[in-house]
């Protein structure tokens, strides 16, 4: 069966909590209701995401849509198999258990669980603002999110399923069987990653008290009479001012702001509209071991990747401990502390790792900054999922 074609495109913010809501209905989701759902042309327009304040200005690293346009019925379906267990061998796991909406889109363990209660070696990413991310996977081994996506399900140690076994067991249910038929025209492993990739691309960080702020900064070097006498410079300030007060950053945020983009030199890695630049880097984090995890180094085989992980975005930070790759380190405070030290010396120990002899008042308005970069996610449907028959 061909998929529903693709209907007029249509513009939507990225947010809009009719993106994440879900089938309407209660209960698991059946076979009528998802013809319901499935003849309403709206859920086939194209869907061109507008990305919230702060984000937007990463507008142009929007990635992997001309392969894989948005659609609300895409995304729907997406977030039916983001939530659900039956992706795992045993209907124990989910991507979700990993990276929990109630645990900032990460897990609060220091690596990531699967099925058996295994620990797995790294831990979990945040699955949120991947619109804006092309590789994935701490040592960006998976060129897509439509390909991290399904790398989990046949990992022993996470989902510990097949890539087969999963899509005969999705066949086996009708209202998965009946979406993929609309969606795509085919069920495959392939399509099954490009259904979770499209509901993790809608999920993205709204605007933090930091964007508030930044977004009006630019009218203090104005002259405010030059403000006045522009009505629409003058709309714009208010309505920036109004905003920036409530969501106001404290004295000590404001402070931590400008180590970030100053002293503390926090941009070398954390910089751009998510707040990371997508490159791999060296911290020295488990360097000391025996055996250390060689990260990037693993998939390109050169020896500056060595032991060089993907810069987490700072967006958010506040909510997914523990931090770095492994999990390592437990709070924000410790982190600063790392970063201040200058990381583990080691022979591959990125040149951006300095020691930065902060004070303890610039360390805990550092904290107080990272603290202010937290904004609220999209609201998701968490439980509705298909019925089994």
């Amino acid at each position: 069966m061909k998929p529903t074609p693709l209907g007029p495109v249509e513009q939507v913010a990225l947010g809009d909590p009719s993106l994440t809501s879900g089938v309407p209905g209660t209960g698991p989701i059946t076979l009528e209701q998802i013809e319901g759902w499935l003849a309403d042309e709206k859920n086939f327009r194209q869907i061109d995401p507008i990305l919230p304040l702060g984000l937007s200005q990463g507008a142009g690293q929007i990635t992997g849509l001309d392969a894989n346009p948005l659609t609300r019925a895409k995304i729907e379906l997406g977030r039916q198999l983001y939530f659900d267990p039956r992706l795992s061998a045993d209907n124990t796991i989910s991507c979700a258990s990993c990276h929990d909406p109630s645990m900032g889109y990460s897990a609060h363990t220091p690596t990531g669980v699967g099925i058996r209660g295994q620990a797995g070696g790294r831990n979990s990413p945040v699955s949120f603002n991947r619109i804006l991310s092309g590789a994935q996977f701490w040592d960006g081994r998976a060129d897509s999110l439509e390909a991290q996506a399904v790398g989990p399900i046949a990992n022993p140690i996470e989902m510990g399923f097949t890539h087969e076994g999963v899509v005969k067991r999705l066949g086996g249910m009708p209202v998965y069987r009946r979406q993929f038929e609309a969606v795509f025209g085919e069920l495959t492993i392939d399509r099954v990653g490009q259904a979770i990739a499209a509901f993790e691309r809608v999920l993205v960080t709204a605007p933090a008290p930091f964007d508030f702020g930044e977004q009006l900064r630019p009218f203090a070097a104005m002259d405010p009479e030059d403000i006045a006498e522009d009505d629409e410079l003058a709309a714009k300030f208010a309505a920036a001012k109004k905003a920036a007060e409530d969501h106001p950053m404290s004295e000590a945020a404001n402070r931590g702001r400008d180590l970030f983009f100053g002293k503390a030199n926090c941009t070398a890695c954390h910089v751009g509209a998510n707040l990371a630049d997508e490159k791999y880097h060296n911290l020295g984090i488990g360097m000391q071991k025996e055996n250390p995890d060689l990260g990037r180094f693993v998939v390109t085989k050169d020896p500056k990747d060595t032991g060089a992980f993907k810069t987490p975005t700072v967006r958010n930070v506040a909510l997914t401990a523990p931090y770095m790759h492994d999990g390592s380190v437990a709070t924000l405070e410790e982190v600063v502390e790392w970063y201040d030290r200058g990381g583990h010396p080691n022979p591959h120990l990125s040149d951006k790792m300095k020691p930065l002899n902060l004070t303890p008042q610039d360390k805990a308005d550092l904290v107080e900054f990272m603290k202010a970069c937290t904004g609220p996610t999209p609201t998701v449907e968490v439980s509705r999922l298909p019925a089994d028959a």
